[in-house]
């Protein structure tokens, strides 16, 4: 049933965008349908990531209030709960905002995954009746990759353009002395950094084993992502300023 719904509601409408883009593109070119559609559905999903980048920032702002309020009140877990939500209340902020957000893109994004990763062959029992179908898909990107076998370099830059969001994402961030911060905080941030290494060499191995579609797709995702972080960085002082009345948190 699930499964069933999962595919007449996500599946089908993306693959069926797929094979018409890969209808009426020049020369039937399936990379250029990957990049396109991935471009159409990022831009749809972009309000979701924009609140989720947002409160992430936002929460890093308050975070030295955050911990003095912890600290403070370390005795007292009600008291430290009815604090930590005032100050959320008084910043504006939802902390599940990035949870209900990330849940909407889930589907989305796993439909995507399972389109492209068959894109290479055409499946009549997915295409609608009134959905135009290429001739003949051009498999061949750029002249040189084949999209429906492995490649490494493009595996190689999949995992370059992950660091790159990482590293914009995560700003590298100086440990604080131990006489000051927790372990927890330490050990959080030691995992942050190492993340932002492993995260990138994990992926180059898993995209060199699945078809260079799946790659195409990666890549146009990550580059729109960095131009998204790189967009929020720069109007960060607009688009965090908090609310009139409300002294900003000094940040670390």
């Amino acid at each position: 049933m699930i499964s069933s719904l999962f595919k007449s509601v996500f599946i089908e409408p993306l693959y069926n965008s797929l094979v018409f883009l890969s209808a009426v593109l020049p020369w039937e070119s399936l990379g250029g349908a990957i990049i396109i559609l991935t471009l159409v559905v990022k831009f749809i999903l972009l309000p979701f990531q924009h609140k989720i980048i947002k409160t992430q920032k936002q929460l890093k702002l308050i975070e030295p209030k955050l911990q003095e309020i912890k600290k403070n009140t370390k005795d007292d877990r009600s008291e430290q709960a009815k604090q930590i939500m005032l100050l959320y209340k008084t910043h504006g902020i939802n902390p599940l905002t990035s949870f209900w957000t990330l849940l909407i893109q889930i589907p989305i994004i796993l439909a995507l995954f399972f389109v492209f990763k068959s894109s290479a062959t055409l499946h009549p029992e997915l295409i609608y009746s009134f959905t135009p179908s290429p001739n003949e898909m051009s498999l061949i990107w750029l002249g040189l990759i084949d999209l429906s076998k492995t490649y490494f370099p493009l595996a190689l830059l999949v995992g370059v353009t992950q660091f790159i969001q990482l590293w914009l994402a995560n700003p590298k961030i100086s440990l604080p002395d131990s006489n000051s911060s927790s372990n927890n905080q330490i050990i959080a941030q030691k995992m942050q950094t190492q993340m932002r290494y492993i995260l990138p060499i994990f992926i180059i191995f898993a995209a060199s084993s699945l078809p260079s579609a799946i790659g195409l797709y990666w890549i146009t995702s990550n580059l729109f992502a960095i131009t998204h972080e790189w967009w929020v960085r720069r109007e960060s002082d607009r688009l965090l300023a908090p609310p009139d009345g409300v002294a900003p948190s000094p940040a670390r």
